[in-house]
This record gives structure tokens, C-alpha cells and sequence, in this order.
């Protein structure tokens, strides 16, 4: 039984805006989260100790990385060479320069020659030996049209088409690996693609060049004992009959606020042929919050936003707090006091959100066109008001005291316009009292 240890996209480097720099290393605290959590990988790694360890690509946010990046990524996997821990690095689309021309970030490691490993910028059969036997690896790095097509043949192609094009040309390449392999050996595909049922995540935004995608049925083959794939940041298997089993571990870290919700962390596998077991292995990734809260109809708007927050574990998380009011609340806002509030978070951000007036909701209809009680019309008012309720009852009050003023002067003149009249009759002209 062979053990192996699947991780992808440590994107080492990745969500500077959401850390600070720490003065005692001079260094943004997110990179050192990103650190962390690569270590605990290793660490499992070594405790177990694991008999082989793949990489599902995307070391890096791009191919030119720091060289302090660069080495805190080394750092980690430099243990895995002190352990003899054979390694397989696959090249992602983050790893891969512009147009995936001119090599790619980990090919460092082939041309410094790493004892024990293997970086997969091809597609190619390796067969490893390791300390419970030999294990085969396909690796499929990040392809791009540029990889199996000229540009004389997509410039007229529409994408469908194009995407079309490219997996007739991956199919037989991937054919004539999968007939040199040995049957008797446990075999791993190790792909950084995007397979076309997967959940996306963040990847969607951080992709680098227009990659396709590659069918499920390409990756469920019966020779396959583990399918480990990269690119996606959401972990997931593909293949809900585990055979074999089509896994994406996810990113080791978040990213940013679409990985709120996310778990992270990375996958143990026992493999032998024809028989495979695997479990995914969470890391204590940094927490991120949202707080998100709408004070535009709340009396007091200061004491529902700290209430919001109080409500969250925010310590030691990245938070964002986001809060919707109207224009004339926004000097009820104590902004110091929101930051005081937010001082146990990692780090945090505040945004407010002004609510138009236009898009408020609207009252009942009130029956527009026809005629409606005064009072009718302003009790329904206030019952939509929940800012005026404190004082309905005087509102309420005022009004019929005006509208039985302006009844009693509306009799007034009546009675004053009859007596006119009476007078006029006794003492116009017949043509007069015609006219008037």
C-alpha cells in the first residue's frame, strides 16, 4: 500500500490587500499564512510519513514570483528532499509564463536537479519507485490552444469549436500514454485542468489565459486508480462511485471572500492496484468574515451595526463589514467607535452602502384615481414607518384636529355664502339674480 499526499494551488504570494506587515519579519501576514498552512501539509507529510507527495500546480499568483516567495516555497518542500519523499511538481496556468511561452516557475527545480523530483510541464508517463513500491504518474499540465493547435487553425474557429478541436488532439496523445503504461502497477493521473462538472471557485477570477474543458468521461478510465487534479479551489471528487475517484484537494488557503465559506486543506491517499482509499484533511486556514447588515429602516443604525459585529467571531479573521443606511443617517455613524469594535479582527474593512430613495419599497397602493379618506391614507403611512412609531399616536391626533378645523371653517363659509344670497334675492334685478 502506497501512501500519497495530494495538494494544489498554494498560491504562495496570493491576497497581500487582505494582511499587514508584521515588524518583527518585515513580512505581509498573509504570506506567512500561506506559509503556515503549506506547512502543516508537510508536516503530515513527513508524520505520516508518506511514501510520495503530488503537486497539482499553481505555486504561485504568476510565473515570476519574488525571490522571497519563491523561497518560502522552496523552503517547504526542501523537507521533503531531507525526508527522501519523492515529489511530483505539475505545471499550472499560474506557473506558466505569459502565453505558456518561455518555461514555466517550477522548472527550476528539473534544471537544478532536485534529488527526487519529478516536474510535470508535459504530458508524460513517469514511474516512480517508492519505500512500498512503483507507482505511474501521467501528468497533464495546464494546456493552452498555443500547446496543440497553430494559429492558423483557430482563426476562424469559433471557442465551442475551438474547445472541440483541442480535445481531439488531447485525446490521442493521452491514448498512447495510457498504452505504454505497465497494467500491474497502480496508476495516477495527475491533472491541472478544469473538468467540465466541476464547482468553480475563485479560480474563476484569478485565471491567466484561456484554458478548456476536458470532459469527465477522458478521466474516468478503468486503467486510472486516482484521478488528482488541480486548478479548482473548491475541494470536491468528480466521480461519486470512486472509480476511481476524481479529486480536486482545493486550495490550501483563501484567497479571498468568495472562499469564505470554503474548507481548505489537502488529501490522503492509500493506493495499491485496483484498490484505493482516500480522506480529505482540513488545515487551519485564516478564518475570513462577512458582516453585513441594512440599518437604513433601524431607529438606531449605531447600535444594529455593533450588535452585527458583536454577533460574529471575528478574532484573528479577515473581516469586512458592510452596512446599508440611508443619507440622512450617516452622521448618526460613529466611525472610531466601528473600528473599536472591529480591533480583534486580523484585519478588516468598512463599507457603506447608501439606499436610493427610489429603490425603497413602496406603500400598499392607496388607490390611485379614485378618492380616500385623509385619515385612511396617513394611517397606513405611519404603519410602514417603523422610524415614526413613537409618535403615530400625536400625528394621528393632530391631524383630525385639523381636518375638523378646516370642516368647521368649510361650514362657516357655507353659511355666510346663504346669507349673501338671501340678501342679493331681495334686492337684484330678475336679470341680476340670473347672472349671479
Amino acid at each position: 500500500m502506497v501512501k500519497i499526499l495530494h495538494v494544489s494551488d498554494t498560491h504562495i504570494g496570493s491576497g497581500f490587500q487582505h494582511g499587514s506587515i508584521n515588524p518583527e519579519t518585515g513580512l505581509n501576514t498573509r504570506l506567512e499564512d500561506f506559509v503556515n498552512t503549506l506547512s502543516q501539509c508537510i508536516d503530515r507529510a513527513l508524520s505520516e510519513p508518506v511514501d510520495l507527495v503530488l503537486f497539482g500546480g499553481d505555486a504561485f499568483p504568476d510565473a515570476t514570483p519574488p525571490p522571497y516567495v519563491q523561497e518560502a516555497f522552496a523552503g517547504q518542500f526542501r523537507r521533503l528532499v531531507d525526508a527522501k519523499i519523492p515529489t511530483v511538481l505539475l505545471v499550472g496556468n499560474h506557473d506558466q509564463h505569459s502565453q505558456g511561452q518561455g518555461g514555466a516557475s517550477l522548472c527550476i527545480y528539473r534544471t537544478l536537479g532536485v534529488p527526487g523530483f519529478v516536474v510535470g510541464d508535459r504530458i508524460t508517463t513517469h514511474r516512480l519507485e517508492t519505500q512500498n513500491g512503483a507507482v505511474q504518474v501521467i501528468t497533464l499540465p495546464w494546456l493552452t490552444r498555443s500547446a496543440l493547435l497553430t494559429r492558423k487553425e483557430t482563426e476562424s474557429l469559433s471557442l465551442v469549436d475551438v474547445n472541440k478541436l483541442l480535445i481531439q488532439r488531447l485525446e490521442p496523445v493521452l491514448e498512447a500514454e495510457i498504452r505504454r503504461l505497465d497494467p500491474n502497477v497502480p496508476t495516477i493521473l495527475l491533472g491541472h485542468l478544469m473538468a467540465d462538472n466541476a464547482n468553480l471557485g475563485a479560480e474563476r477570477f484569478l485565471a491567466v489565459g484561456k484554458g478548456f474543458t476536458i470532459p469527465l468521461s477522458m478521466l474516468t478510465r478503468p486503467c486510472f486508480d486516482y484521478v488528482a487534479l488541480g486548478h479548482i479551489h473548491r475541494h470536491q471528487n468528480l466521480n461519486k462511485s470512486n472509480d476511481p475517484p476524481v479529486v480536486y484537494p482545493g486550495s490550501i488557503e483563501r484567497v479571498d471572500f468568495s472562499e469564505e465559506k470554503e474548507d481548505k486543506g489537502f488529501v490522503l491517499v492509500e493506493l495499491e492496484k485496483g484498490k484505493v482509499a482516500w480522506e480529505f484533511c482540513p488545515v487551519a486556514a485564516r478564518p475570513f468574515r462577512t458582516i453585513e447588515v441594512d440599518v437604513s429602516e433601524i431607529e438606531d443604525p449605531q447600535a444594529a451595526i455593533i450588535k452585527a459585529i458583536e454577533k460574529k467571531p471575528i478574532a484573528d479573521a479577515v473581516v469586512r463589514l458592510i452596512y446599508k443606511l440611508r443619507s440622512e443617517q450617516l452622521e448618526s455613524i460613529d466611525t472610531p467607535a466601528l473600528h473599536q469594535a472591529l480591533s480583534s479582527a486580523h484585519t478588516y474593512t468598512i463599507q457603506a452602502e447608501l439606499v436610493s430613495q427610489l429603490t425603497r419599497p413602496r406603500l400598499p397602493e392607496l388607490g390611485i384615481g379614485t378618492s380616500i379618506d385623509p385619515m385612511e391614507a396617513l394611517t397606513t403611512y405611519l404603519d410602514n414607518r417603523t422610524d415614526l412609531k413613537d409618535i403615530a399616536s400625536q400625528m394621528l391626533e393632530a391631524a383630525q384636529k385639523l381636518l375638523a378645523a378646516e370642516e368647521d371653517s368649510w361650514l362657516a363659509t357655507v353659511e355666510i355664502a346663504e346669507e349673501e344670497s338671501k340678501k342679493l334675492v331681495g334686492s337684484k334685478s330678475d336679470r341680476q339674480l340670473r347672472l349671479l
